[in-house]
Order: structure tokens, then C-alpha cells, then sequence
């Protein structure tokens, strides 16, 4: 079992178009619908992948409640928290003819303390469940205005305490404070890592320091992707380049929340992080052949890990 945790799920819909052109009327070719958010894009890659994830978030409304119906079809495991403000929707664009990828983000809404501590028991309730051992907690993306910044830190403590890895996807103040539990893994992507930082990162020797900044700061391993650039991975002793396969991309929204399914999926079979990074890398890749975030062909996953390279990375 692996307990996905994401607080701000949310409606997906996809829609194609063959040229965009702004100020005017568009239409589109294709248009798709779907769950999608951070943590639900892990559960749903890892049901994929073949494990057994639980999703735990917060829904709302009548959108909240068409998500809950998607998990229950796609029979992945869920314990949500039911709150009042409506989940959010967001929506991806995509231009065919200039190859672009728009994405139109929805924040959630503020919601009482009182729901993070129902999705806390959720999670001490599955850990301390004998009939099913946890092998790993995720902590993917924000929470809801105002929520508590502890969130992410009291959730790897409690993993930590039941013998599960603890593995972090988030920035900011979040991250901060997780890092003081000494998570397990650590995977920001470039932009979220400059924000945690609070400097820029304009090229690979800045990444490569601000990973060791966080690991004297409490990550146990640190891995910083990067969209089409090569991702990188640091365990305290080696630093690996991650090259992904070339490819034609149909959609690459939901890439990092794929790679965090495919390396959890990895690191609990023992794998040491350069290997777990290739298949968090194929896994990100095959997202990216897909029209809607977090949907993989597990073939492709198969396929494309041959095609991952790795570089060994002098500090």
C-alpha cells in the first residue's frame, strides 16, 4: 500500500485545438475530462503501475463528488475529507500547430484547520491498519490558503513512525518545514526549488549546490526535475543526469507526478536512486504521450526506461 496525499485534487479538462488565436472565438477539436491534481496524478500512475495507492484529499461540491465517482471506477482506494467550497477546475490548452501547452490553474478555496486533522487520522488510521503495511507516504503539491504549513512535516513524521518512506513534491514554506522531519526524498522541480531558496537557478551548478543546501537542511536524498532538461539526483554520495528519451509530447502537464509514482515505485523495491530516477523518468515521459495528466500506458513505461540515459555528476 502506498497513501498518496494531495489536499487540492482537481477537475481536469483537456481541451485541443488546432491553432489558438487569442482575443477571438476558438474551437476546439478535442475536448477530454478527467481527475487530475498533483497527489490524485500519483495514485492514478501507481494504480497503472500495478501497486495498491489510496488517495487522501479534500472534496467539494458537485465537481468533488464527480472525482470521488472517477476513483471508485478506476478502483483506487480513496479517503477524502468532504469540505464545502467546490474543488477547482483547471484546464489545459493545447495548440497543435505552434506545439504549445497552456495551463489555467483554479486555486482552492480556504477551509477550516478541522479537515487537515480528518485527513491526518485518515492517515494514521491506514498506518496503523495490520491487515495492509504501508510502504510509502507521498506529499504532492499545495494546500489550501491558510492551511496549516506543518502539514507535510507531521505526515512524514508519522510515516517515519510506522516504517514508510516519506516523500515530499512540494515547495515554499510546505517544503521548510517537512525538510525538519528529514524526509526520505525530497523532488522539486527547478522553479519550485529556486522558490524555496529564494534565488535563481540559471544553469546546473546553482541546482546542484541548492541540493546540498537541502540536504544539510534534512532530505535524505534530493531529486530536482526540470520539464525537458535533464533531471538531477543526489543521495548524499552520488549525483546522477537524468536524460530522458526523445520523444513528440502530446501533453506534458502531470510529467512530475508521474516520475514520483515511477521513483516511489522504485525506492520501495529497494532500488538505489540513479535506478528508481529511470523508472520515475519513463514513467514521466509516457505521461507525456497521453492527452490528460497522469495517465500511462505501463508498456510504454517498459519501453522507455531502456531509453533513459544516466550521467554521473561531479560535485
Amino acid at each position: 500500500m502506498i497513501l498518496c496525499i494531495g489536499p487540492t485534487p482537481a477537475a481536469q479538462r483537456v481541451m485541443v485545438f488546432g491553432e489558438l488565436a487569442l482575443d477571438n472565438v476558438n474551437r476546439a477539436i478535442t475536448t477530454l475530462d478527467g481527475a487530475a491534481g498533483k497527489g490524485l496524478n500519483v495514485a492514478k500512475v501507481l494504480k497503472a503501475l500495478g501497486e495498491e495507492p489510496v488517495f487522501m484529499g479534500l472534496l467539494g461540491g458537485d465537481r468533488g463528488q464527480q472525482l470521488h465517482q472517477l476513483l471508485n471506477a478506476r478502483a483506487i482506494l480513496a479517503d477524502c475529507e468532504f469540505v464545502q467550497p467546490e474543488t477547482r477546475q483547471c484546464i489545459t490548452v493545447i495548440d497543435q500547430k505552434h506545439d504549445l501547452v497552456t495551463e489555467l490553474v483554479e486555486e482552492s478555496q480556504p477551509v477550516a484547520t478541522s479537515h487537515y486533522e480528518a485527513l491526518f487520522r485518515f492517515l494514521l488510521r491506514r498506518l496503523e491498519d495490520s491487515s495492509s503495511r504501508c510502504r510509502a507516504v507521498t506529499m504532492s503539491g499545495t494546500i489550501t490558503p491558510g492551511g496549516p504549513a506543518d502539514f507535510y512535516l507531521r505526515c512524514t513524521q508519522l510515516a517515519h513512525k510506522a516504517g514508510a518512506l516519506a516523500i515530499v513534491d512540494a515547495k515554499g514554506e510546505l517544503l521548510e518545514r517537512a525538510l525538519t522531519g528529514k524526509p526520505d526524498l525530497i523532488k522539486p522541480n527547478r522553479a519550485e526549488l529556486a522558490a524555496t531558496l529564494a534565488h535563481p537557478l540559471t544553469d546546473e551548478r546553482p541546482v546542484l549546490n541548492g541540493m546540498q543546501v537541502l540536504r544539510e537542511r534534512g532530505a535524505v536524498r534530493v531529486v530536482v526535475t526540470a520539464g525537458r532538461s535533464p533531471t538531477l539526483a543526489f543521495d548524499g554520495q552520488t549525483c546522477w543526469r537524468v536524460l530522458a528519451p526523445n520523444i513528440q509530447s502530446l501533453n506534458p502537464i502531470g510529467s512530475g507526478d508521474a516520475f514520483t509514482a515511477g521513483i516511489t515505485r522504485s525506492l520501495i523495491r529497494g532500488d538505489e536512486l540513479g535506478e528508481a530516477c529511470r523508472w520515475g523518468c519513463a514513467a514521466g515521459t509516457a505521461n507525456a504521450l497521453t492527452l490528460m495528466a497522469g495517465e500511462i500506458d505501463p508498456a510504454a513505461v517498459n519501453r522507455l526506461s531502456k531509453e533513459v540515459r544516466l550521467e554521473k555528476v561531479l560535485l
